[in-house]
């Protein structure tokens, strides 16, 4: 129970400490964001897409009946899960619950990544989505 508080932590300070008034440049982003970028370009990258684009025809079963590697930009659905439930996913992997297979799609990565790495994903996913769809997920996060 501690860990997942100590890496809820992790994930509100960052929303609290200020928001952006759009997307969030190389330039101008906390040292947090270009870490997660680092972590998903290793280990999310290939399925998610380099620019967060998810997999073509991310939104029909693929020939195993399973849903492919959906887009964390702002043209998928991430934005619309709360911190909690994105770092739920990201380290205990997920099932899509329309699968045809009961295998995780999404592999966990709570034994590869530390708490620390899975919050900056996040954060770096939140750099991604428009000013609204920060404010949506900020809302859903509290």
């Amino acid at each position: 129970m501690i860990k997942w508080i100590s890496a809820l932590a992790l994930l509100i300070v960052p929303v609290l400490a200020g928001a952006s008034d759009g997307p969030v440049s190389a330039d101008n982003a906390p040292p947090e964001v270009h870490q997660g970028r680092q972590v998903y370009e290793q280990y999310c990258a290939a399925c998610h897409g380099w620019q967060g684009e998810g997999a073509d025809d991310w939104k029909k079963p693929n020939e195993k009946g399973e849903m492919p590697a959906p887009p964390h930009d702002d043209t998928g659905h991430t934005w619309r899960h709360s911190d909690a439930m994105l770092f739920k996913m990201i380290a205990e992997g997920w099932r899509h619950p329309f699968n045809k297979s009961d295998r995780l799609t999404m592999p966990a990565f709570g034994e590869s990544l530390t708490n620390q790495e899975i919050g900056a994903v996040i954060e770096y996913l939140k750099s991604l989505w428009t000013d609204e769809q920060r404010e949506y997920q900020a809302k859903e996060s509290q």
